[in-house]
């Protein structure tokens, strides 16, 4: 089963890594916003068949309207960066400034979750921060609002990531999926008004890729911690950056730096660590391992919240 989990999420990210490709492909003739609105708008049909499976009693009010209104905005602006970042930086510096995300949520466990970091995960922490000092390079290298952007994503990311810990319990997967798909398409549908570029149907087509490819990958993400332990799906995230090297060089004309590299393998290992201690009952708080989502895919599912029937028969789940 083990095996079979590690497959099942390497191959959930190499779809979600290609759905990136094509965010960086059309982000070089349209806005983020306009993006956005497609991929949102044929997000809608997938994500009601999807949801038209969830027998969860109740009505589409959330129960926590005030920590579901700041996710939503949280994910929102955080898929806005995240598709403006891929358009503008190559693809391993994204992924690399994105992959801090398990940094900030070890962080933001402490205001919003009430937990407390053991000396050994602030260690981490300040070891992959350092990670990302080495990828940007202040000082030697231009820092442009395209890094300032994947970073904004990675921290927006962590923020809707945390307080699905803190609320997901309550709250019907139809409604944890539906308000930030909803928001995506009404802000960038406001913004539309002023980027708007007509689209060739080819383009259109591949905006549906987008909208596909998140929805199966979320699916393939589900299936692969349902069939093994969130310690050892989680790290398989991290196999991205190695699309991101090949795709980038092989479609973009990009190359990984070492400055990057370095970066990278140091977030990518202070990450791991956090995972490893929570997963050796190390750490009392989980608040990486419990928090199963992509973090820019407007149209992905959130996949703690399809996995709350399987968990409540063996342990507390989010």
């Amino acid at each position: 089963m083990a095996l079979r989990g590690i497959l099942l999420a390497l191959l959930a990210f190499a779809v979600f890594a290609t759905h990136d490709v094509f965010i960086k492909y059309l982000g070089a003739s349209y806005s983020a916003f306009q993006l956005i609105f497609f991929s949102s708008l044929m997000s809608f049909p997938l994500a009601t068949l999807m949801l038209m499976r969830d027998s969860t009693a109740g009505t589409l009010r959330p129960v926590n309207p005030g920590w579901i209104a700041m996710r939503t905005i949280a994910s929102s602006i955080g898929a806005v960066c995240a598709f403006y970042a891929f358009s503008v930086l190559p693809l391993a510096q994204v992924y690399a400034l994105i992959f801090a995300m398990p940094l900030l949520i070890t962080v933001l466990s402490i205001p919003i979750l009430k937990e407390r970091v053991s000396l050994h995960r602030w260690a981490a922490v300040l070891f992959g921060l350092a990670g990302v000092l080495v990828v940007l390079r202040p000082g030697s290298a231009e820092l442009t609002l395209g890094h300032a952007a994947a970073l904004s994503a990675a921290c927006f990311a962590a923020l809707g990531s945390v307080i699905l810990r803190r609320v997901g319990r309550e709250e019907r997967p139809v409604v944890v999926m539906l308000y930030p798909l909803l928001m995506n398409f009404a802000v960038s549908g406001i913004a539309l008004s002023w980027v708007y570029k007509p689209m060739p149907i080819e383009h259109l087509g591949m905006v549906g890729i987008i909208a596909l490819f998140a929805f199966i990958a979320g699916l393939l993400v589900i299936a692969a911690y349902r069939a093994a332990e969130a310690a050892i799906v989680a790290p398989m995230q991290y196999s991205q950056i190695i699309w991101a090297t090949l795709f980038g060089f092989t479609l973009f004309d990009e190359t990984i730096d070492t400055p990057t590299l370095i970066g990278s393998s140091i977030i990518i290992a202070s990450g791991i660590y956090i995972v490893f201690r929570e997963s050796r009952g190390k750490s009392k708080n989980t608040p990486v391992l419990r928090t199963r989502q992509r973090s820019h895919a407007p149209g992905a599912m959130r996949v703690s919240s399809f996995l709350k029937r399987k968990k409540k028969s063996s342990h507390p789940q989010e």
